[in-house]
């Protein structure tokens, strides 16, 4: 678990026992099945393997204006040239790697092979309808972490750190990345969170430390501003 100044980073390496005991102890719904053509269903809240050795949950999936098959998680997950594999089918290999991305605003542009990858819009059972506005105070929003499932909490405001809100949705190490919804849409991508208040050990506990999220208009307007080599013009599979 990596940290940064005064939170709370939720990448996982996967080694850590400790973690892996937290998550085999919260039921989770079954991946998609592969499908005829033995592609790899990935869609938002997917568990990603880093570089072999690093856990974390991949934010959404869909083409940018190029016609691209890419996805988002956290930057500090991995650095450009990451190769990531799939934790639910971990067999057929390398299925995408980083591209580019930005610590400042924590996020990484995956771009998958579209020959061996399915993007789906409905990932175990947690769908993203499209992008959303920022959230609201008092919005409730949910998310779909590789560590923790799914898990809903209300919307506290604006974090501390410029593009990200705070949230009460449960988040352990390995849910770096995972997507935040309102209403189904898609708003932002799980960062860390604070240290000042217990972890959240099972999503049933709700006093734990608050959720830092970074809005995910903020990362696509960050990526179209750059000219991005990849995610440029965004579009979620629907």
């Amino acid at each position: 678990m990596r940290s940064s100044g005064r939170r709370v980073r939720y990448g996982l390496p996967v080694l850590i026992a400790l973690f892996g005991l937290f998550a085999a102890a919260i039921p989770a719904a079954a991946a998609p099945a592969a499908g005829a053509d033995d592609k790899v269903p990935m869609g938002g809240g997917a568990g990603l393997i880093i570089n072999g050795d690093t856990l974390c949950t991949l934010t959404t999936i869909g083409h940018d204006g190029k016609g691209n098959l890419v996805g988002f998680t956290s930057a500090h997950c991995g650095g450009a040239g990451s190769q990531v594999a799939s934790e639910d089918f971990p067999k057929k290999g390398v299925l995408g790697k980083f591209v580019n991305g930005n610590e400042q605003y924590d996020y990484a542009t995956i771009q998958f092979d579209p020959e061996k990858v399915q993007p789906v819009s409905t990932y175990k059972g947690f769908t993203i309808t499209g992008i959303g506005p920022d959230p609201q105070p008092g919005d409730i929003a949910c998310k779909l972490g590789r560590t923790t499932g799914n898990s809903c909490g209300v919307t506290f405001g604006a974090g501390a750190e410029p593009g990200t809100f705070i949230n009460q949705v449960c988040g352990q190490p390995g849910d770096s990345g995972a997507p935040v919804t309102v209403n189904g849409q898609l708003v932002g991508m799980i960062h860390g969170a604070a240290t000042t208040l217990p972890v959240c050990v099972i999503k049933y506990i709700p006093l734990h430390t608050p959720t830092t999220t970074y809005s995910i208009n903020t990362v696509l307007a960050d990526i179209n501003a750059k000219n991005r080599t990849a995610g440029v013009g965004f579009t979620p599979v629907g």
